[in-house]
């Protein structure tokens, strides 16, 4: 069977590739095949969560071979996380005929993709969390597996605000763009409710690394609680210099919007104990088709498969399959299958909702054991809780063109 390392080497033998726009590779030499392009930010400072993402798709990919006697094969389109170098690349893979996308894992490119990919009647599926992505920019063509900020926000702070009733002061670390917003003013929607003091909030810019100045400001303001809303590599900066700070000691961490286990394999244990975690998916889930995905990926990778791997494993799956369904790759017909889609998902059952396009399903708190505690090298963290808390789409204010 081929892994990652030969599909992308077939894709540089290929006579095709050598006039592609970089960042743009086929992973097979396609001829008649149908296309998924797998738009992730391969560089930059999530670059990491691309990878897995990548790893996931060609899993995918692999694995099914192909539909309606065509053989599958996918588009790793490196969005270098920028809004701008995303569209461009999108729009480069349309024009050479592929329809359907899975990826976008940065809230602002999502949103600039998934307007491209409508307009030219294809159809995107994303993990971003941007409330407007299915709320009032939603459209057409694109679809969100991943809660949205104000789920994750419910499913995270309100159990925490509830398990800790003395914790009355809390801060904010924020990434100052959409995403952030988004995790932003779903927090001081719950503190306004709860009599929550919300004492301070730092904003702060996607390509920031230095987190001290911010977390300075946080420990002058004396909160009880610290919750932490960027992503990513920033996020891990965040919890890292906090701990250094000896902040840990002093006051209850939520970071809102982990990647899991590739972060927390950064973080280790000594750092993570204690803190919570918001997690769209932990290996750890006790549902039947996780169950199967955890012990394939054992066998083929020799590891646990994490947020960025397992979601572009299944959104993928979810576009292969809407296609077979429909009998076709033409995005209209797509849409018509997915729409109202149920199937057996990483966190169970879970619902594709017609009327916005956004998948109903579980978000998770889970919070850092003790080394000690660990059953095996990744068994970083507990499950405290999880729930499903959305919007309608008349609350996001989704009106489908």
């Amino acid at each position: 069977m081929l892994n990652r390392r030969d599909l992308l080497k077939l894709s540089c033998l290929s006579a095709g590739s050598l006039f592609l726009p970089a960042g743009l590779r086929p992973a097979f030499a396609a001829g008649d095949a149908i296309t998924i392009g797998a738009p992730l930010p391969m560089s930059g400072p999530f670059a990491a969560n691309g990878k897995f993402g990548s790893m996931g798709t060609a899993m995918i990919i692999e694995e099914v071979g192909q539909i309606l006697d065509r053989k599958l094969a996918y588009q790793e389109i490196d969005t270098e996380g920028k809004p701008a170098t995303a569209v461009r690349k999108v729009q480069e893979a349309m024009e050479r005929g592929s329809t359907l996308f899975a990826g976008g894992i940065l809230s602002s490119e999502a949103l600039a993709m998934g307007k491209e990919v409508a307009k030219g009647k294809g159809v995107f599926i994303t993990t971003a969390g941007a409330d407007e992505i299915t709320g009032s920019e939603c459209n057409k063509g694109t679809f969100r597996w991943s809660v949205p900020t104000f789920g994750a926000i419910e499913q995270t702070v309100r159990p925490l605000v509830e398990q800790l009733p003395n914790a009355k002061r809390w801060y904010t670390i924020t990434p100052q763009y959409v995403f952030g917003d988004g995790l932003l003013n779903a927090a001081k929607a719950i503190f306004k409710e709860k009599g929550i003091e919300h004492v301070g909030n730092s904003y702060h810019s996607l390509t920031e690394k230095e987190f001290s100045g911010y977390l300075t400001n946080a420990m002058a303001a004396k909160p009880d609680a610290l919750l932490i809303l960027n992503f990513g590599s920033q996020s891990s900066d965040t919890l890292r210099q906090a701990v250094s700070f000896g902040m840990k000691k002093r006051m209850t961490i939520l970071l809102a919007w982990a990647s899991g286990l590739e972060q927390f394999e950064t973080l280790g244990p000594d750092l993570m104990e204690g803190v919570y975690f918001g997690a769209q998916y932990w290996h750890g889930i006790d549902s039947p088709f996780n169950r199967e995905l955890v012990a394939k990926v054992q066998a083929k990778h020799k590891m646990n498969p994490n947020y960025a791997f397992a979601s572009a494993y299944l959104t993928t799956k979810i576009l292969i399959d809407a296609a077979a369904k429909a009998g076709s790759t033409e995005g209209e017909a797509v849409v018509k299958a997915m729409e109202g889609m149920k199937y057996a998902g990483l966190t169970g059952d879970e619902e594709i909702r017609a009327a916005d396009h956004q998948v109903i399903k579980n978000y998770y708190l889970l919070k850092g054991k003790a080394k000690s505690a660990m059953k095996d090298k990744d068994d970083y963290a507990d499950i405290i809780s999880f729930g499903q808390s959305f919007q309608t789409p008349e609350q996001a204010q989704c009106k489908m063109a």
